[in-house]
């Protein structure tokens, strides 16, 4: 589904149309601290200094005014080729012009672990023999014929709203520096090139020949940035190496899908905060659900729900110190709250609070542009059980139970027990009236379910008979009361509306993948909550969700779907599933929260680490699922192809 071709949506009025990058084009570079996204174009359209969470200093995706940085090539606007270096966050740009070749490399750099002192506070996590330099690198070689050859860096701090001034250093024409009033972390532009100022904006201009070669970094904080293409290139080539030794630490299958995987796993560990382990959501906000429409939310924050996830995902392909990092941070916010929330700041904030940006546009003319999110004050009963199967995970892994953990988990427990007859806005985080939601209930079965498990594993046997009990409990009142009269699990009590979220139903073991009430559930999202066999949350015209106007599906609950068919036995119609989604990845085999049904095209915030770990265990839920059926001999020619293919 590669594409190159901007849109114009048909949801802005004619005079305020916008054409825009496709949101699934662009390429993801991060250093654990930092993220930025790479118009194919070359240019950095959103990255936010010091923390994913930050205010941008490059936010074009959001706002014409807002910040970009362009290397590239003189009246080219569209490069041969875009690819990551194998196994790497760097990408590769080729440009051709009517009269030469260049090749640009962007990547945020990874160095040597630094001294404590110069650290943030915040890094909680064991440390690594590697760090964020805080630069981020663009080289530039020139590999045949000659190219005239742009680099516009125009930073504009605080979403927008505080312009630059460069000045230069004692580099003379060779170093800038920006600041803005209000604005305590100057950017350094240092560069090989010759640098001129213009208002906000450094620029540069040059004929590169055969075999010349240039870089620009940008920098801030306290790493000195190369001053030499040697050094920017040796260390771009130690950044490489990073990369590359810590995907072979992964336990990937032999098959063709293997690079989703791959890919997948360094997306993941891209979204991380690496001082405290969280998980980020994703990199971006406000990158709209629905062109044109409201459903744009902040998304740079953590979710205790991804735990199970990532738990799921990591352990699964051999990324267990990224696992442990993760249930780390969500056990120090456990045991330091009284009130667990569903969300929370990457470095363990509990206030979210959500505002709009009124000066931006939004992506493709898409407001409201939003920060912060106001979800993390909503009750979501889904929380206990995310957090007990993510304890539940992580003590089968690890072969033992922390000793801080048991309270955690009592008191979670408990907290699950005291709530589940109660509505809430359920995992969808709707903003209209609150319902039993049949997930939420799952859920808070599921916590009393795996605290019943450990506590027994525990030795507390009293706690764990009260907890089985009660596990018991909420399991015959979601059967008496969140089950249609033809067998199907429902959205809410109360309703035949369907929610793909029931798919979770079989993955957390609530009933045998065997029950027909499973089966009918599966199947029935399966035949009717889909479009072109892609899969919506819910029908928006059967659920208050405080939103008007349609949405794409969410494609996680397409990969959902896959292990789920995976489960009830639906081999075939698996692996065609997933084969049609893995052909929707973006160029660089990325994925936003949804997929536009009519036009394939990524929609909502990106990337997006919830649909990459789903990607993950549907994947490893396929190949696990083949292998049984070539045991048996069940296996077609055409289901052991490699590189998969759209259906008509």
């Amino acid at each position: 589904m590669a594409s190159s071709k901007a849109i114009d949506h048909q949801h802005a009025s004619p005079s305020r149309r916008a054409r825009s990058v496709p949101i699934g084009d662009y390429g993801f570079l991060s250093d654990g601290e930092v993220c930025a996204l790479l118009a194919p174009g070359g240019s950095i359209d959103w990255m936010c200094v010091p923390r994913f969470d930050s205010g941008s200093v490059f936010g074009r995706m959001l706002g014409p005014h807002a910040g970009s940085f362009r290397i590239s090539p003189v009246d080219v606007e569209v490069p041969a080729d875009v690819r990551y270096l194998p196994g790497t966050m760097i990408i590769e740009t080729s440009w051709g012009t009517g009269t030469g070749w260049i090749v640009v490399r962007d990547t945020l750099l990874m160095g040597p672990w630094r001294h404590e002192e110069t650290r943030s506070k915040t890094h909680r996590r064991t440390p690594n023999d590697y760090d964020a330099e805080h630069i981020l690198l663009r080289t530039i070689r020139c590999v045949s014929g000659e190219v005239q050859l742009v680099m516009d860096c125009e930073p504009v701090f605080d979403y927008g709203r505080r312009t630059a001034a460069w000045t230069y250093t004692e580099h003379g024409y060779h170093q800038g520096r920006a600041t803005a009033e209000g604005v305590d972390l100057p950017m350094t532009l240092t560069s090989d090139l010759r640098l001129g100022f213009e208002g906000g904006q450094a620029s540069a201009r040059t004929l590169l020949k055969e075999g010349d070669t240039r870089f620009v970094a940008l920098s801030w904080g306290s790493k000195e940035p190369p001053l030499t293409y040697a050094d920017a290139y040796a260390r771009q080539v130690w950044t490489a190496h990073h990369w590359q030794h810590w995907l072979a630490r992964g336990t990937f299958p032999d098959h063709p899908w293997r690079t989703y995987l791959q890919r997948s796993a360094l997306t993941l560990k891209g979204l991380t905060y690496a001082p405290t382990g969280a998980i980020a959501a994703a990199g971006t906000t406000s990158l709209p659900e629905t062109p044109g429409g409201g459903r744009n939310y902040d998304y740079r924050y953590t979710w205790i729900r991804d735990a199970t996830f990532a738990l799921w995902g990591l352990y699964s392909i051999g990324f267990d110190w990224e696992a442990l990092d993760f249930f780390s941070f969500i056990a120090d916010v456990a045991e330091r709250d009284d009130q667990l929330q569903i969300m929370y700041g990457i470095a363990g904030e509990r206030e979210l609070t959500e505002y709009e940006l009124d000066h931006l546009a939004g992506y493709a003319n898409s407001r409201p542009v939003r920060v912060g999110n106001a979800a993390y004050a909503q009750q979501q009963h889904d929380v206990w059980g995310a957090l007990l199967d993510s304890v539940y995970l992580h003590a089968k892994a690890a072969d033992h139970l922390d000793g801080r953990i048991w309270p955690i988990l009592d008191k979670q427990v408990s907290e699950a027990l005291k709530h589940w007859r109660e509505p809430d806005a359920g995992i969808w985080e709707v903003r209209g009236e609150l319902k039993h939601f049949t997930s939420s209930k799952i859920m808070c079965w599921v916590a009393a379910d795996r605290g019943a498990k450990l506590a027994r594993l525990s030795g507390e046997n009293a706690k764990a008979d009260e907890w089985e009990l009660a596990a018991a409990e909420i399991k015959e009142d979601i059967l008496a009361h969140g089950v249609d009269a033809r067998g199907v699990f429902t959205q809410y009590y109360g309703t035949d509306a369907l929610d793909a979220s029931l798919l979770l139903a079989p993955l957390l073991r609530f009933l045998p993948p065997d029950d027909p009430r499973i089966r009918a559930t599966v199947l029935a999202i399966a035949d009717e909550l889909t479009v072109h066999g892609l899969v919506l949350r819910y029908k928006v015209e059967e659920t208050d969700d405080g939103f008007s106007g349609e949405e794409g599906s969410f494609t996680i609950c397409s990969f959902w779907l896959v292990s789920a068919l995976c489960e009830i036995g639906e081999y075939h119609r698996a692996r065609k599933l997933c084969a049609k989604l893995l052909s929707f990845a973006g160029p660089l085999n990325l994925y936003g929260e949804e997929i536009d049904v009519h036009t394939g095209q990524h929609l909502g915030n990106f990337p997006q680490a919830f649909t990459h770990l789903a990607l993950i265990n549907a994947v490893l839920h396929v190949i696990r699922l083949e292998a049984k059926h070539r045991t048996n001999g069940h296996v077609n020619a055409e289901d052991l192809g490699g590189e998969p293919e759209p259906d008509a």
